[in-house]
C-alpha cells in the first residue's frame, strides 16, 4: 500500500494496509474455507479497482459510548482524497439528535451546521462564517470523526497488494450476504475485520474493522461507484479553529 496510508492510527493502518476483498461463489463452501486463487487475484486489486471508480457514495456507522450511533452519509472522491458527509449523532438517552454538515481531506476537517458559531464569531470579533476548519487529529486520542473519515479516504490504493498475500490461512471466505439487495461474497481477515464484495462486479460494497478502545465494529457501506466532484468550502465562508482556537472550543470542535 502506498506511504501515504501511514497517517492513520498506528491498529488501524496495519488494517488498511492489509484491506482485500473479491467475490465469486462456490458449492459445498463452509465459512472458513480458504481464499481461492482466482479470489485471491481481485483481492489483490480491490482498492485499486476503488480509485479506478473515481469514488462512490457512503454511509458509515460506529456505536459508541452508552447507546449512541455517529453515522456519516456522503460521497467521497478517491482520485482527489476528498470527501462530504451529513454527520449524525443519535443518543440513547433522549437528547436530539446533533446534525452537523462536513467535508473533509487527508490532512483537514470543515464543520457545518454547527450550534453557537455565529455567537462565538461575533465574539472573537471575527466575520461571518458558515464552516469551522481545523487540521485532522491522528493518534490514539484522535476523535471519532477523524477517525472515520480517514477511514473511508483509504479505502483506495495506488498499486496493487500481492495476491499470495491473501492465500494464507490468514484470511477465509465467510458465506455470501445480501447488502443494499446486492448478493455479495465476505471474506474475513484474522486480525478482525471483514469485506463484503459484490458478486456482480467485484467492487467493495462493505468493510467492517473493530476500533482501538471499541466495543463494536465500524461499518463502512459503498455503493453508486462513479467519478466525484467535490468542492470543498471556500475560504471567504470558513474560520480557521488553528488560528482561532478560542472559536473550536467555544462551539466543542
Amino acid at each position: 500500500m502506498p506511504a501515504r496510508r501511514r497517517q492513520l492510527l498506528p491498529a488501524l493502518a496495519l488494517v488498511c494496509a492489509l484491506l482485500p476483498g473479491c467475490s465469486g461463489t462456490a458449492e459445498e463452501r463452509r465459512d472458513g474455507d480458504p481464499v481461492t486463487p482466482q479470489e485471491a487475484d481481485v483481492l489483490a486489486q480491490l482498492l485499486v479497482r476503488n480509485r479506478e471508480q473515481g469514488g462512490a457514495d457512503f454511509v458509515v456507522t460506529a456505536p459508541y459510548g452508552q447507546d449512541t450511533v455517529l453515522t456519516l452519509t456522503g460521497e467521497v472522491d478517491f482520485t482527489d482524497r476528498v470527501g462530504r458527509a451529513q454527520a449524525v449523532t443519535a443518543y440513547g438517552d433522549g437528547r436530539p439528535d446533533e446534525t452537523r454538515t462536513l467535508f473533509f481531506t487527508a490532512d483537514q476537517l470543515w464543520f457545518g451546521d454547527v450550534p453557537g458559531l455565529p455567537d462565538a464569531l461575533r465574539a472573537a470579533g471575527l466575520p461571518e462564517a458558515s464552516y469551522v476548519r481545523r487540521p485532522v487529529a491522528l493518534g490514539e486520542q484522535a476523535p471519532l470523526t477523524d477517525v472515520l473519515t480517514q477511514v473511508v479516504l483509504n479505502l483506495s490504493a495506488e498499486q496493487p497488494d500481492d495476491p499470495a498475500a491473501f492465500r494464507t490461512d490468514a484470511y477465509t471466505w465467510a458465506g455470501n450476504r445480501m447488502i443494499d439487495s446486492e448478493l455479495t461474497a465476505v471474506y474475513r481477515a484474522r486480525t478482525g475485520w471483514s469485506v463484503a464484495v459484490d458478486s456482480s462486479d467485484d467492487l467493495l460494497a462493505q468493510y467492517r474493522t473493530p476500533l482501538p478502545g471499541q466495543d463494536h465494529d465500524v461499518t463502512v457501506t459503498l455503493s453508486d461507484h462513479g467519478t466525484r466532484d467535490i468542492a470543498l468550502p471556500a475560504d471567504g465562508e470558513t474560520v480557521d479553529g488553528a488560528a482561532h482556537p478560542e472559536v473550536a472550543a467555544t462551539v466543542g470542535l
